[in-house]
């Protein structure tokens, strides 16, 4: 097992969803969450609001992940996952 290197001082990682294929989108987001220690948050950005994709990380994850919306404007979206 590797250890991971989290060396963002701010503990925000960015994740545009809109260069990602859609068929590996949910995927890589669960990937990338599951990557996160307690206190860091992922800035995900997208062109469409993700609710399904919200409904599966509440389920998967309960409290343990944080939902923030800090822009939600038609073609852009930009939520931060914050683990706690």
């Amino acid at each position: 097992m590797s250890a991971h290197l989290h060396l963002r001082q701010d503990n925000i990682y960015p994740f545009d969803a809109r260069g990602i294929a859609k068929r590996f989108r949910h995927a890589a987001i669960f990937g990338a969450l599951d990557a996160l220690n307690s206190g860091e948050r992922m800035r995900f950005v997208n062109d469409h609001d993700p609710l399904p994709l919200l409904d599966q990380l509440r389920a998967r994850y309960g409290d343990a992940v944080e939902i923030q919306y800090l822009l939600r404007n038609p073609g852009e979206i930009v939520i931060d996952f914050i683990r706690s």
